[in-house]
């Protein structure tokens, strides 16, 4: 299991910048396009990051598991992965590991070009994963942005994040998915360090079928 304190920054491709314009930050995210590489932007500062392929892992496989509750379930999603989430008049903007419109998968299923925040809800649910180490922060971004629901998952615990008054508080159960006991879903997470991705799914799909 690699953790945020086993990997030195200079392994992260990690790169912090400091007085950049949003012109700057704009031109950089048309110049970067689809790459696999992450902006994050707030207040003037911008890092540039490589997620590891360690990383790129556990977004993948937490997402296997949403896509599984939602289709035993039959509740309509459309997943975002890393999309570009932007606030010019905030100077506030993110790219999530993975994120989620749920309950407003309608609106969600309409949007063709760039986020507009004066017209785009944010996504209901964005996933973090906090396994490496970051020079920004990304949580107030998030409540900057109005992103309702954060998971944060850090290689063994998943935390579970809601929006209050502009602040993200621990939460013991999920708004987009308030019938999930998180910690049973926690551990279903944990099982692909010793289990197939292909197992942990038809266990883990066994188990939804039993939720009420």
């Amino acid at each position: 299991m690699t953790l945020a304190s086993d990997v030195p920054l200079d392994r992260q491709q990690h790169i912090v910048l400091d007085d950049v314009s949003w012109e700057l930050y704009e031109h950089l995210l048309e110049e970067v396009g689809d790459g696999h590489v992450r902006l994050t932007y707030s207040d003037g500062r911008l890092e540039i990051m490589s997620p590891l392929p360690v990383h790129e892992m556990w977004s993948r496989r937490i997402y296997s598991l949403i896509q599984v509750v939602c289709m035993e379930r039959l509740i309509e999603m459309v997943p975002l992965g890393s999309t570009t989430f932007r606030d010019e008049d905030k100077e506030q903007g993110l790219e999530p590991d993975e994120c989620y419109y749920i309950e407003h998968a309608a609106h969600g299923h309409q949007i063709q070009g760039a986020f507009n925040p004066a017209v785009d809800p944010p996504p209901d649910l964005a996933i973090e994963i906090d396994i490496t180490r970051r020079s920004i922060p990304k949580q107030p971004i998030y409540a900057a942005l109005g992103v309702p629901e954060l998971w944060r998952y850090d290689g063994k615990r998943l935390h579970v994040l809601l929006l209050v008054d502009g602040d993200y508080k621990p939460a013991p159960a999920s708004k987009a998915f308030p019938f999930l006991p998180i910690g049973e879903f926690e551990t279903f997470i944990n099982r692909f360090n010793d289990h197939t991705v292909t197992a942990v799914l038809l266990s883990f799909r066994e188990w939804v079928r039993t939720l009420r």
